[in-house]
């Protein structure tokens, strides 16, 4: 899928600047046409909004039509992300929204504010693979980088890897709620075979941390509604060591389909890059041939991008169902960082890869874990509902405080990383710090879609920096105005029109609340 706009791209926002923390707050209580009371203010804890263009305004405005400005009295929190949906009236929320009545602020830390945009048009350009699998970016629980190769249950059989961690983190995933937002697949990573196949040559559990079988363990997933996913090397060795699947494609292709695997992540080390373009194909194929639906997890891309090697998009896009392209994330606020920045930077090779079916995989969420704050966790789930990338977890669940687990769990901020479209976001500008992205999403009106907008602060300095902007500077320009609510935190802010300036304050990246 390819991006092709009829007019230039918007402009990007104000450079922050060195207004004060102080400012007034312009607000006219009335009632929008959805018959909430309507505010046209910033709130605290401004994190993710949605808006869509205004049919009717019954409160007060301006008698001469001039322009307002909405400002954050304070600095504050981190994370902000809107929404502004051009086609006619609100999406269906899960949630009521709530208003307050204090002075607002708006505070974005680690982290962003999206809005969406329309009027820009958008065009299907790239054709995936079409197995009819991960029609939107799949969303689960991966053991990798919380887990990593812990092999010690006799010492550490809490957290080895083992059935009792999956069957466990399954059960989580169903009794907390993941599952029911669509959190549904259970991943084994590296380090679950033995270091020798069987006599017939074919992968094997091993037997003492798996003593029930891989068969028993899908079947156990299925059994709670969840999908099942396997890990394996292009290469003689995984990357912990344990067979590979070269000289054994076919036969682990058979064996997957009989054990009753969904989902097959296939890394790549000990193995040539330049065999890739052959192999990875060729084990995709045996995959499907098996007739079981499986998703195809692809490392291909990374491997050869690290050797210097231009990766053949065209054959990984009609491979795999996603891919990594970068480096493994790591559990810190700096990988994090790194990963967005490469997004970024490279956006103009990779971004028009995603798409239905075919997604840039970005890796795992580390939120809940050791590495970011909380403004840091939600600045890393708004980005990457910004990618349109892949939402699998990499935690404890057994043990994730309440606070991180609602970010996780924040239905509007999946509804976007799950939009139909399936358009990769991009970056807009880049200056002093501070970092406009915008994605595509529905709904749309003829040729106008609507955007998310994320602004991102990759400033390290101590202290929050303003950032004007007014709707009309990021392509909006409705005279209606446009319905804004935060996702993250529920508040309706109201109608908003083009021409009114938003003063935001960004706090800087490694900060925590």
């Amino acid at each position: 899928m390819s991006l092709a706009c009829n007019r230039k791209p918007p402009p990007p926002v104000d450079p922050p600047s060195a207004r004060g923390s102080e400012a007034t707050v312009s607000s006219e209580v009335g009632r929008d046409d959805c018959g909430r009371n309507q505010r046209s203010e910033f709130p605290s804890n401004c994190a993710r909004r949605c808006l869509w263009p205004g049919r009717r305004r019954t409160g007060p405005v301006p008698a001469d039509g001039a322009s307002r400005t909405l400002s954050a009295p304070a600095p504050g929190t981190a994370t902000a992300l809107l929404l502004i949906y051009t086609a006619s009236g609100p999406p269906r929320h899960r949630r009521a929204p709530r208003h307050r009545q204090e002075e607002p602020q708006v505070r974005m830390a680690g982290g962003l504010v999206a809005v969406l945009l329309g009027a820009l048009a958008v065009s299907v350009g790239v054709q995936g693979l079409e197995n009819g699998l991960a029609r939107t970016p799949p969303m689960g629980w991966l053991a990798w980088e919380r887990f990593r190769c812990n092999t010690d249950c006799e010492n550490d059989p809490h957290n080895c890897i083992s059935e009792q961690l999956f069957m466990t983190m399954a059960d989580l995933l169903v009794s907390r709620g993941y599952s029911s937002l669509g959190y549904n697949v259970v991943s084994l990573d590296d380090c679950w075979p033995e270091h020798e196949r069987d006599e017939q040559g074919r992968l094997q559990a091993d037997s003492k941390r798996f003593p029930s079988g891989i068969p028993a363990l899908a079947d156990y997933m299925h059994q709670k509604g969840l999908k099942f996913g396997i890990y394996e090397d292009y290469g003689n060795y995984t990357c912990g060591g344990y067979p590979g699947i070269l000289g054994h494609l076919k036969t682990d292709a058979d064996t997957f389909a009989e054990w009753g695997v969904d989902y097959v992540k296939l890394d790549g080390c000990y193995a040539d890059p330049k065999d890739m373009d052959e192999g990875y194909p060729e084990f995709g194929h045996l995959l499907n041939v098996t007739g079981r639906p499986m998703v195809y997890s692809c490392s291909w891309p990374d491997y050869q991008l690290a050797s210097g090697m231009t990766p053949n998009w065209t054959s990984i896009i009609a491979t795999c169902n996603l891919w990594r392209n970068f480096d493994d994330i790591q559990d810190s606020w700096a990988s994090v960082a790194s990963i967005i920045n490469y997004y970024g930077d490279n956006q103009d090779d990779i971004a028009v890869n995603a798409g239905p079916g075919h997604w840039n995989d970005p890796d795992m969420l580390i939120i809940g874990n050791y590495g970011l704050s909380y403004e840091q966790s939600k600045a890393q789930m708004a980005m990457w509902a910004i990618f349109a990338a892949p939402l699998i977890m990499s935690n404890d669940l057994r043990s994730i405080d309440a606070k991180y687990e609602a970010i996780l769990q924040n239905e509007d901020v999946i509804a976007v990383n799950q939009d139909p479209l399936g358009i990769q976001g991009r970056r807009i500008s880049k200056a002093n710090g501070i970092e406009m992205w915008t994605r595509p999403i529905s709904p749309s009106r003829g040729d106008e879609h609507s955007y998310a907008v994320a602004v991102l602060s990759q400033r390290t300095d101590g202290t929050p920096a303003a950032v004007t902007l007014t709707l009309k500077s990021l392509g909006l320009t409705s005279a209606d105005g446009y319905h804004v609510t935060d996702l993250f935190d529920n508040y309706n802010l109201g109608v908003v029109r083009p021409d009114d300036e938003l003063k935001l304050h960004v706090t800087p990246r490694a900060s925590c609340s």
